[in-house]
């Protein structure tokens, strides 16, 4: 196909070196939005690019500048850019509908405001999941003081071949296409292989899904928008400052060097004490400045590996032999299910009745799952075609270090003015079988914005009751991470948070005024509801939007979206099948089994109905039910009521309740005054690829089944149906 055409004009009033004079002045960018065609593993698929380029390309300014940046939308859509940790006037911060209008295709919005600090920082889309189609770069805000040494910016993504979109209708229908493709199911079969039968009977029995580390498959990693970067430029004794962006949409990734200790001196763009390490996770949009030097005149690896360790990517710093870093190996997915199984309640919550109070990543309960250090398997689960895969620079395993956040401290004091404190207590709750991700089990289209006011200190006290990291981001200030560190607490925008972690921060109401956003970076839980909205008390009127409220509405359908999902068998007997609307808290579905003859029947059931409680389990509804049958006699249920019809047409009213080992229980009357219970599940992993299915009711009918799965849209399945017989043949999904 061929690509569209693209406006590749890059204008800057000064050069890079000019911008690092110590001279104040404006320094003018022009960023043109189009889509184009790439082609990273076969597949071309749509993308969105910055001037030409994905990434976009590296903004750079000097402390005291003026940023002048023109963003020129060439698109059909709407879009939006976000300027992720930066200091700058509220009209600016660049959330369409809350903050800054929306940039329709063909129009141009002119960012201007004052650079009033310096780092790395970057910037990305902030509309529906653009930024995960390319939309992104990086910023550099350099000192007005000249800088000495070397330096080379990092900037780290993640690819899908698959629509992003598409992708959240996967999560959103609990389809584990992911898991396969990721090699990370955790079937009875692997389990019994790997003697965690139990631990898997206990997982399902306190109603939990597979262990997970990351909700999505890639296709790839890159380093600046490739695979694998090369700067050869860098010599012997060179101390090179890695300013490292992670600008992915869901993926953390450790970072290690063959080269030797990684040095950290700055995080999220603020300055820290210098502290060596080994290794390191940054989490989705953190960036962290890294001093790493070239020992000898050789090429050494500098790796990122994503936390699920499927597959990682590379930048090679200096020239001559090649020295690569050693490969994590594959994650041990059972002892992480084991653990996991500890921590849940049969309720849903994590049990905190141990009192150990976790913080500040202090303490990774993943380390079960690492063997490099608990020891086991240590074969990759995708390795990099390395030459000299013997010659190893990492430490050895039971002396790696790995930063944490209570390692980090500021070079200043970071105390606050003295002020009213606005105390907060956030609890992150999640339901990973629906995908729905939520601060005190409230989405952002279900809960207000939250006042506060100029002058005061606001401190938010956040619990991670998930099994999922959550790297949460504030627009427009720093806040203190309490981390023991006293008066020298480091300032951040983006905190992760580990599972069952109670961290602390504070930010001061420094700010004239507006709505400024919270909420986790990961993509896919940003747009199913986890955030909140700060807005400051008597705010003056925001030029870029004129009505406020209805702005609101805007960013709380994000959540609100609907997500079809469709299953429909073509067996030797007949066709049975399934539609499904639903969105956070509501669904709707249609079910249906058509035999091929007048004895066989057909019937269709509809529900409609709203999941209540914080873990889902709950789904009261109403619906109705349309069958044929050609009956001989009458039919009796397992109550003894009759049915005397070949066709009967009925409402009816119901429950269905998920009971351990996720079968769900269903229990109906309908208007002719019958009673139907049932039970059943379709999604029991035997093998990666094969699943079971089993339904039994009152009315006196069963079927089981068995589904082998061949690609994201088709399957091979047989099944056993009390009124139809045994039949095989195919399943498609959508």
């Amino acid at each position: 196909m061929k690509a569209v055409l693209l406006y590749i004009t890059f204008m800057s009033l000064c050069s890079i070196a000019a911008a690092q004079a110590s001279s104040p002045k404006v320094v003018r960018y022009d960023l043109y939005v189009g889509d184009t065609m790439v082609n990273y593993s076969g597949k071309m698929r749509h993308a969105l690019a910055i001037n030409g380029t994905i990434p976009g390309p590296t903004l750079h300014f000097t402390e005291g500048d003026t940023a002048e940046i023109y963003v020129h939308n060439t698109l059909k859509e709407e879009t939006s850019i976000h300027w992720h940790g930066l200091i700058l006037p509220n009209q600016y911060d660049g959330v369409s509908y809350l903050t800054t209008r929306p940039i329709k295709g063909g129009q141009t919005h002119l960012f201007r405001f004052p650079i009033v600090q310096h780092g790395t920082y970057w910037y990305h889309s902030h509309t529906m999941f653009q930024e995960q189609s390319g939309m992104y770069g990086a910023i550099v805000f350099h000192e007005r003081k000249p800088t000495i040494g070397k330096e080379y910016t990092l900037l780290l993504s993640d690819w899908t071949d698959m629509h992003p979109h598409t992708v959240n209708r996967y999560l959103h229908n609990a389809n584990d296409w992911f898991a396969i493709k990721k090699g990370s199911v955790q079937s009875y079969g692997e389990a019994i292989k790997h003697q965690h039968f139990k631990t898997k009977v206990t997982n399902e029995w306190k109603r939990l899904n597979a262990m997970d580390v990351s909700d999505v498959y890639y296709e790839r990693f890159l380093s600046n928008g490739k695979e694998v970067d090369t700067q050869p430029q860098f010599r012997a004794g060179d101390k090179v400052r890695l300013r490292i962006i992670n600008g992915s949409a869901s993926t953390y990734f450790w970072l290690n060097y063959a080269g030797g200790k990684l040095t950290v001196v700055a995080n999220d763009g603020a300055d820290v004490e210098p502290v060596e390490v080994d290794r390191l996770l940054v989490g989705v949009s953190e960036t962290y400045d890294v001093i790493v030097t070239i020992p000898e005149d050789m090429q050494y690896e500098f790796l990122a590996t994503a936390e699920d360790r499927t597959r990682s990517t590379s930048l090679w710093l200096g020239q001559g032999m090649k020295m690569p870093a050693k490969p994590l190996p594959r994650l041990k997915y059972f002892e992480g299910m084991k653990m996991m199984n500890g921590m849940i309640k049969m309720n849903g919550d994590l049990d905190t009745s141990s009192g150990m109070q976790m913080s500040n990543q202090v303490m990774d309960m993943n380390t079960v799952m690492y063997p490099e250090i608990t020891g086991g398997e240590e074969t990759p689960a995708k390795p990099m075609d390395h030459s000299m895969h013997g010659m190893q620079m990492d430490s050895a395993s039971g002396d790696i270090v790995t930063l944490n956040y209570g390692m980090l401290k500021a070079p200043e004091k970071t105390t606050l003015p003295a002020g009213p404190v606005k105390l907060l207590q956030f609890e992150l709750t999640g339901n990973m079988n629906r995908y729905v991700w939520s601060i005190n089990n409230k989405t952002v289209s279900e809960s207000d914005k939250i006042l506060i006011k100029k002058g005061e200190t606001v401190r938010i006290v956040l619990f991670n009751n998930t099994m999922m990291r959550h790297p949460m981001h504030l627009h427009g200030h720093f806040f203190r991470l309490l981390n023991g560190q006293g008066e020298y607490s480091p300032l951040k925008t983006v905190l992760d948070i580990m599972p069952m972690e109670v961290d602390t921060i504070e930010f001061a109401a420094t700010e004239p005024g507006g709505d400024w956003f919270f909420h986790c970076h990961i993509l896919y839980h940003m747009m199913s509801g986890m955030g909140r909205v700060f807005s400051y008390e008597n705010s003056p009127p925001n030029p870029e939007v004129p009505d406020p409220a209805m702005g609101y509405k805007m960013v709380q359908m994000d959540d609100r979206k609907l997500h079809p999902m469709a299953r429909v068998g073509l067996e030797s007997t007949g066709s049975d099948g399934e539609i499904t609307v639903a969105n956070t808290r509501y669904r709707l579905s249609t079910e249906w089994r058509v035999g091929l003859n007048d004895r066989h029947g057909y019937e269709s059931e509809s529900h409609f109905g709203r999941y209540l409680g914080k873990m889902q389990w709950l789904f009261p509804y109403i619906g109705w039910d349309v069958r044929y049958r050609k009956m001989d006699e009458p039919e009796k249920n397992l109550f003894g009521q009759k049915n005397t019809k070949d066709f009967r047409q009925v409402f009816h009213v119901g429950l269905e309740y998920t009971l351990p080992m996720l079968i769900v229980a269903d229990a109906s009357v309908d208007t002719d005054g019958k009673v139907r219970v049932q039970l059943m599940r379709d999604d029991v992993p035997v093998t990666r690829r094969l699943r079971f299915s089993f339904m039994v009711n009152t009315d006196k009918e069963y079927m089981a089944g068995f589904r082998y799965i061949v690609t994201k849209n088709f399957a091979f399945s047989t099944h056993y149906d009390s009124d139809m017989g045994l039949g095989a043949g195919i399943t498609l999904s959508y």
